[in-house]
């Protein structure tokens, strides 16, 4: 049985080159979003990089060497930018990848699309937060929104875009997941992003999620990957959730059982079969990718400072003064984020520390230690009862990936 159909690992040494990069590019946005790590205003900050600064960084991405890592354009709204189509172009010909994460807003026009997809976008994120216009305008702050960004997500397919839709989990859709699932299935994307609130900007407004009804969500995001590419995003024991359905599977158990899943679960999981997902095309499950907050993944603000996460605000240096390299290789901040051996409580003491990490974003805004546990983790470790079927899938070499450590010689 092999870890690598459980878990996908990069393929360079996450110690020297992260997997992707994002960027805010502004924090100017129309939209006035419940969530919002960026706290976005309506207007663009004079302190933000200029384009011969964005350039610059640009270049600082492509010096981590070939293949260089995926370039995400956010904010705020990256079309707020006008030199946002320049600045894809010079990735392009820096080689590097851009990808575009814009809000959904009139400025997705088909002419604005076209013209990202011609500067040599590789792809486009859009946000979708509910099934109705009702869920997900009310979510956005402005009414229209829904509609915007559907109409955005067909033209983007329509001009031949890659499309990744990203859906923030709260109280007011935990329901409604299933139905977006089915939208992400009829209009097609790439990928479905499920992202996990963490308590920073306006999201610290927002009402938390038990660890209970977060283990019910991962497992239905684990099994709508047959039906829709899925992956989540500040979930990072959907790792252990994949490994553990794996084995469950493999053993012929039944994993709501085994796993103790509550009534959540069983109401997604129902929703799931009435809206035809449980039924749809079984394609190959995407395993979820290791990558954590400075490890393989690093955020540069719109003024330039670098932390290893956007919903982690701590800072290790800034590009205007340090390559994006030198802060990312070598700094305390990022170095010390890439070693399991560091985390505490619960997760210091997990048997899957390396292949999970829990989120290192939402240990710091719940407690103000990046390395403390997990705080919508409810598992005990130790407490899976095939440890000896995980201990094949725990040794092949993720560790020295979590840790961006390369394996010992011999």
């Amino acid at each position: 049985m092999s870890g690598a159909r459980a878990i996908r690992r990069q393929h360079q040494n996450v110690a020297d080159k992260p997997f992707i990069v994002i960027w805010e590019s502004t924090r100017a946005c129309p939209l006035a979003c419940v969530h919002c790590r960026a706290e976005a205003v309506p207007g663009r900050d004079p302190r933000e990089l200029d384009t011969a600064a964005a350039q610059d960084l640009l270049r600082q991405v492509a010096a981590f060497g070939q293949p260089a890592p995926i370039f995400v354009i956010t904010g705020g709204d990256p079309f707020q930018r006008p030199d946002l189509n320049e600045l894809i172009a010079y990735g392009e010909e820096a080689g590097v990848r851009v990808a575009v994460s814009p809000s959904g807003t009139p400025t997705l026009t088909r002419d604005r699309l076209r013209a990202v997809h011609e500067a040599g976008a590789v792809g486009l994120s859009l946000s979708l937060d509910g099934s109705t216009a009702e869920l997900h305008d009310g979510f956005r702050g402005v009414s229209g929104v829904y509609r915007w960004t559907l109409d955005a997500w067909d033209t983007a397919r329509a001009l031949g875009m890659k499309v990744q839709i990203n859906t923030t989990v709260a109280r007011h859709n935990l329901h409604d997941l299933p139905d977006i699932a089915r939208l992400v299935l009829d209009h097609g994307a790439m990928l479905w992003s499920v992202f996990f609130l963490v308590p920073t900007g306006r999201g610290r407004q927002l009402g938390t999620l038990t660890p209970a009804e977060v283990e019910d969500v991962l497992n239905f995001v684990y099994d709508v990957g047959l039906t829709v590419p899925a992956k989540t995003t500040e979930a990072h024991h959907f790792r252990r959730v994949a490994l553990q359905r794996k084995v469950l599977s493999d053993a012929g158990e039944d994993h709501v059982a085994v796993l103790g899943l509550g009534p959540l679960y069983r109401q997604l999981r129902d929703r799931s079969a009435e809206s035809g997902l449980a039924s749809g095309g079984r394609r190959a499950r995407r395993p979820p990718l290791d990558v954590n907050a400075g490890r393989g993944f690093v955020f540069v603000s719109h003024t330039g400072t670098v932390h290893p996460s956007g919903f982690l605000p701590l800072g290790a240096g800034s590009v205007r003064e340090t390559p994006l390299t030198e802060i990312y290789r070598t700094s305390e901040l990022f170095t010390g984020l890439r070693d399991a051996d560091r985390l505490g409580g619960r997760c210091g003491a997990c048997e899957f520390r390396r292949v999970c990490g829990g989120s290192r974003s939402r240990a710091y805004g719940v407690t103000g230690d990046p390395y403390a546990e997990e705080p919508w983790c409810g598992y005990r470790p130790g407490s899976f009862p095939h440890q000896s079927e995980l201990a094949p899938l725990l040794a092949d070499g993720l560790a020295a990936a979590r840790t961006g450590r390369p394996p010992e010689a011999g």
